[in-house]
């Protein structure tokens, strides 16, 4: 078992970054049924709170142990997994040794694809939804070490939010730019990214295309539903009147795109556990489309 967190700082003190490493947990919490999830977020819950760190994931899958009408595909490993550490390691010292390839595979065809966004558009055109995350998963065949593809790909997408989740039986990597949530004593922020362009190839061409992801009405009303779905997720556990928009329609420089990410936190109420958290908010709405139940539909249903 493996565990590597390399986090940007989710607030402007660069002191809050997060970079450690884990050895051996001192124990392995897992849930592979819906109604076992929310009793191992509490049982994250406690342990955090006693001071220990738990590094884990929850799957997209598990969206049901929050509320049945969140329909997903069946899992393809543990709703949710977590190990319990007495405290971080240092981040190693020394690089990711070996070679690690990937031939990737998709197996959306053309004109598939182009029924499945015809049937979106007709949906949104007659009022089912506002917005669906239309994606796909691709396949692949592997060769090399796990550690050097993390590397790889951390190389490729840095100043983000890193994790390297070796539970023994599968490696789960994430590079992802997008913060989901981040609660801090009583204080929650989510910063969701809906609104994307491509990086130019010089200076000038970066600031034409940054002004144009800022003015593009498409992009802005992609931004504007999610952070209206995720203001409302979060008032479910905030203080009344707490819940506020810092941030809107900011733009985050990465490697090869520009990203627009807007801010917003709430105090959240006393007594909120972890799970509540999850309850309100899981999935994250930039990840589904909204509204929330019927924008998960489709994406089972595609």
């Amino acid at each position: 078992m493996r565990f590597l967190i390399d986090f940007c700082a989710p607030q402007s003190d660069p002191t809050a970054a997060l970079r450690c490493a884990f050895g051996t947990p001192v124990e392995v919490l897992v849930a592979h049924q819906p109604d076992e999830v929310v009793p191992l977020l509490d049982r994250v819950d406690a342990l955090a709170r006693s001071g220990l760190w738990c590094v884990g994931y929850v799957a997209y899958e598990a969206a049901s142990a929050f509320d049945p009408a969140l329909t997903t595909h069946a899992p393809i490993g543990p709703l949710a997994w977590f190990g319990v550490h007495e405290k971080p390691l240092p981040w190693p010292t020394e690089p990711a040794s070996g070679s690690a390839e990937v031939q990737w595979h998709n197996p959306l065809s053309r004109p598939r694809f182009d029924a499945a966004m015809a049937s979106i558009h007709d949906a949104i055109a007659a009022g089912e939804f506002y917005q669906v995350n239309y994606t796909t998963r691709l396949h692949g065949s592997f060769q090399g070490e796990p550690p050097a593809l993390f590397a790889a790909l951390q190389r490729a997408q840095p100043h983000g939010y890193a994790a390297y989740v070796d539970t023994g039986s599968e490696h789960i990597f994430s590079v992802s730019p997008e913060l989901f949530f981040d609660w801090k004593n009583d204080q929650i922020l989510v910063r969701p990214m809906k609104g994307t362009a491509p990086r130019g190839t010089s200076a000038a061409d970066d600031q034409a295309l940054a002004a144009q992801l800022r003015s593009t009405p498409k992009e802005l009303a992609e931004n504007v539903m999610i952070v209206d779905l995720l203001r409302n997720d979060v008032s479910r556990i905030a203080t009344p009147f707490s819940v506020k928009t810092p941030r809107l329609f900011q733009i985050e420089t990465l490697p090869t795109v520009f990203q627009m990410v807007s801010d917003v936190t709430a105090t959240t109420r006393a007594g909120t556990t972890l799970a509540d958290v999850f309850t309100a908010l899981f999935p994250c709405g930039s990840i589904t489309g909204a509204p929330k139940v019927r924008a998960m539909q489709t994406i089972k249903a595609l």
